[in-house]
């Protein structure tokens, strides 16, 4: 019997925590009743947790949706990007990306049709870059790959397998409103669009973007987690703002190499910092606030 794949991200995103996991890992707390995360993305730490409950949340409603197929009907979604597979060209990209200009037309698709869609252009376009312009359009161009990795069954059927064993919630809403429905007990990872370097930095993950004043509504949320005794861990940028914001809470500085710069001279190692509002003893067991 062939061995079961290691959970991994099914999607490229900006900011992906894979590499950051052996920072990450030490610093959670060993004891949760449901593991959180308001701003999922790629998912790389709930899949090297596979923790027996979760609630998961995005704003980005396509991604929350590709989930969702991957859990109810991930045989029709291999199919379908089976499909996309044996049509790709340059052409049948810029023509799957211009399905969502006619809204009457884009709401007529499947479910399993709009999430082989997502996935679709996000194995191929650049960089795995996904981006939407202020409408909501995706505009991110051809990635000109010779073999993008366009369907990878064994994963997908293994993430499946996952959704379906846990108990994970998935929700599309403001992560305030996430937030506030946690549960004392709960742990909730928050990985937050990073607050900016540098002008024109990355952040349109969503047609409204993030800017400093969502960076202070989510300080506001941790000060009420905090209140209500739910562990968090936030990573972000370590920019003075942000620092300075967090200036009372546990702050931990890593490095981690990003890669969204066009330019391939200027991509490299950027200081990030990891903030929590718990201690983590020498032995891993994690004391109370």
């Amino acid at each position: 019997m062939p061995e079961q794949p290691k959970l991994a991200p099914i999607v490229k995103w900006v900011g992906g925590k894979r590499q950051l996991l052996p920072e990450i890992l030490p610093l959670l707390p060993r004891d949760m009743s449901c593991y959180c995360e308001a701003f999922l993305g790629g998912g790389a730490l709930l899949y090297a947790l596979e923790p027996h409950r979760a609630m998961v949340n995005d704003l980005n409603a396509d991604i929350i949706e590709l989930y969702q197929v991957i859990k109810n009907d991930v045989e029709g979604l291999i199919t379908a990007l089976e499909e996309h597979k044996n049509a790709h060209t340059e052409e049948h990209f810029y023509e799957v990306r211009s399905w969502d200009r006619d809204a009457a037309a884009f709401e007529r698709l499947s479910p399993v049709q709009k999430a082989a869609r997502f996935m679709y252009l996000n194995r191929t376009c650049y960089n795995g870059l996904h981006r939407v312009n202020s409408k909501g359009y995706f505009n991110s161009p051809y990635g000109r790959y010779v073999n993008p990795n366009i369907v990878n069954a064994p994963l997908l059927r293994a993430v499946s397998e996952f959704f379906n064993r846990a108990q994970v919630q998935f929700s599309h809403e403001d992560f305030a409103d996430f937030l506030k429905r946690l549960e004392p007990g709960s742990f909730v990872y928050l990985d937050p669009p990073y607050d900016q370097v540098k002008e024109h930095a990355f952040t349109s993950y969503s047609k409204t973007g993030f800017d400093r004043a969502d960076q202070l509504r989510l300080k506001q949320c941790c000060d009420d987690l905090t209140a209500r005794g739910i562990k968090f861990l936030l990573s972000n940028a370590a920019t003075p703002f942000i620092q300075e914001l967090y200036q009372d809470y546990s702050c931990h500085i890593v490095h981690a190499k990003r890669l969204v710069n066009s330019v391939g001279a200027k991509r490299g190692p950027v200081e990030e910092v990891l903030v929590r509002n718990y201690a983590t003893a020498p032995s891993g067991q994690s004391s109370l606030f």
